[in-house]
């Protein structure tokens, strides 16, 4: 790809990321995003085939930009499970405030829009992949609580991980970001850690 082109497709995925986080999921057409990005219709099809692409996209670029693998390398290198777990849920937490307006935008996109919907389910699976990493370390060191299977275990994780969940807390319940993370992994360590 030249570096033109390549100029091009950061504008649109900026543009497009632009939207999301300004107007919660309004106006994030083709066409409104070509105008923010300042490149005809036919420049955004020629760097994403359709609007799933563009968004899913977009969520990967935010992921790059924001850095995600280095936020995580600290869970993924941890020496046992307990600690892969803590800084899982650190990482992600602190995540989510981050990139929260685009991720309610895109949720209250996903019933009503079904590329909003593949991008959603995109990124939520990652989730569940460090969910399921985070759980497999436990479970390595024999540390998983017997109280669930490892695939249970997985679930309960990611639902409790979930962007409702954080916002209800954090937004609704208005907790602070640090009371969230210690709250959240004190939960994980009695849910999941087995008790000696």
């Amino acid at each position: 790809m030249s570096s033109k082109s390549e100029e091009t497709r950061i504008r649109i995925l900026q543009a497009a990321w632009k939207l999301l986080e300004a107007n919660r999921g309004d106006g994030v057409r083709m066409s409104d995003i070509a105008k923010q990005a300042e490149v005809s219709r036919q420049a955004v099809y020629l760097h994403f085939s359709n609007r799933s692409d563009l968004l899913t996209a977009t969520t990967l670029y935010i992921d790059k930009i924001k850095d995600i693998d280095a936020r995580l390398a600290p869970s993924r290198n941890a020496e046992n499970g307990i600690l892969r777990l803590e800084l899982f849920i650190d990482a992600w937490g602190r995540y989510i405030s981050e990139i929260y307006p685009v991720a309610k935008a895109l949720l209250a996109m996903q019933d009503t829009d079904e590329d909003a919907a593949a991008a959603w389910s995109g990124r939520m699976q990652a989730l569940r992949h460090g969910c399921e990493a985070a759980i497999k370390a436990l479970q390595k060191d024999g540390h998983l609580s017997s109280l669930f299977s490892h695939k249970e275990a997985v679930d309960m994780l990611w639902t409790i991980l979930s962007i409702r969940n954080w916002e209800h807390l954090t937004q609704d319940c208005e907790w602070s970001l640090k009371k969230y993370l210690s709250k959240t992994k004190l939960l994980a360590h009695q849910l999941f850690v087995k008790q000696k």
